[in-house]
């Protein structure tokens, strides 16, 4: 065993009042907003300390909105998966999942799962990393209206209307480090990754 990879959360940024990118330096919020992130940050605290006092080679990653195959069909965090599912099926998307109204403005950084199963065996596969945190992300914040636009193009009749008016705070993961680490890119752009989570979905795949 060379590196141990341990799986953080982009919801330990969740409280900072800026809007823009989210580097892996910026300082945290000793608070949570939710159970998650709160042992994601403690989960950090004790990777740091164990790589440390154990020599052993410790890596957090704060992994993004991941969507795509295998993922759940409804999240309780941003609306894709419930609009791929439906937009797939042909059905009216149910965000009841959600804890409140879902608007076309809101964004996420969202990375697609192909790109970050790349990013995350690029990190564990990496002869040498400069640091012991970093984001898995795509770099930049995806809205609700860019997946819905993605998904009329394969799907013209799907039933995702949203409203619009919602807050437009457009926060994502910092990839510097990353990409300066691994040279990963992102292989997935929005209109991409919506083409072929509907394709896996319409091959008879559940989720």
């Amino acid at each position: 065993m060379t590196r141990v990879g341990v799986a953080s959360t982009i919801g330990v940024y969740a409280g900072l009042a800026e809007t823009g990118p989210r580097r892996e330096d910026v300082l945290l919020p000793m608070t949570s907003i939710h159970v998650i992130p709160a042992f994601k940050k403690v989960g950090e605290l004790l990777s740091d300390h164990l790589a440390g006092a154990a020599g052993i080679d410790i890596v957090n990653y704060r992994i993004a909105a991941i969507w795509g195959p295998r993922g759940p069909v409804a999240s309780p965090f941003f609306a894709a998966p419930q609009l791929i599912h439906a937009a797939a099926r042909g059905t009216v998307p149910d965000f009841t999942a959600l804890p409140s109204t879902v608007y076309a403005e809101d964004s996420i950084d969202m990375c697609y799962v192909k790109d970050c199963g790349r990013a995350i065996a690029a990190l564990q596969l990496a002869d040498r990393l400069n640091h012991r945190t970093y984001n898995v992300a795509s770099g930049r914040a995806t809205t609700n209206a860019e997946i819905v636009a993605g998904i009329r193009k394969i799907v013209p009749d799907a039933q995702a209307e949203l409203p619009t008016g919602g807050p437009d705070q457009r926060s994502y993961l910092d990839i510097e480090r990353l990409r300066q680490d691994t040279d990963y890119r992102p292989a997935y752009d929005t209109e991409r990754a919506v083409a072929d989570y509907i394709a896996w979905l319409r091959a008879g795949n559940e989720r």
